[in-house]
C-alpha cells in the first residue's frame, strides 16, 4: 500500500478528506518549524560534520516543501497522475494551445 493510498476513494466522506489534509498541512508545518529552529540555533560541535548537518536542514526546508505540494494537490482533489494531466489538458485548451499528441 503507497502512502495516501487509503485517502483516495469515491466512498470518503468530506470530514475524512479534511482529516487527511489536515495530516499533510500538519507535516509540512512541522518540518518547516523543525528546519527554521536548527537553522536559527546555527552550528556547535565538530567543524568536519558541518556539511551533514547543513544537507540535513536543507532536506527538512525541502521536505516541508514536497508536503505542502502533495497536500495542496489532495486539497484540490487530485490524487493521480491521470488528474494532473486533466488538469494540465484543461489549462491548454483555456490558453488556446493546441493539445498535446499521445503518440
Amino acid at each position: 500500500m503507497l502512502m495516501g493510498e487509503h485517502c483516495v476513494g469515491a466512498s470518503e466522506t468530506a470530514s475524512e478528506k479534511n482529516w487527511a489534509n489536515n495530516w499533510w498541512v500538519g507535516a509540512s508545518t512541522a518540518q518547516l518549524a523543525w528546519a527554521i529552529t536548527v537553522y536559527r540555533k546555527g552550528y556547535t560541535g565538530d567543524s568536519r560534520l558541518l556539511p551533514f548537518k547543513a544537507f540535513g536542514v536543507a532536506s527538512l526546508f525541502v521536505g516541508a516543501a514536497a508536503t505542502a505540494a502533495v497536500g495542496t494537490l489532495k486539497s484540490f482533489g487530485i490524487h493521480k497522475v491521470e488528474d494532473l494531466k486533466e488538469v494540465g489538458a484543461n489549462v491548454r485548451t483555456g490558453l488556446g494551445i493546441p493539445p498535446k499528441s499521445t503518440g
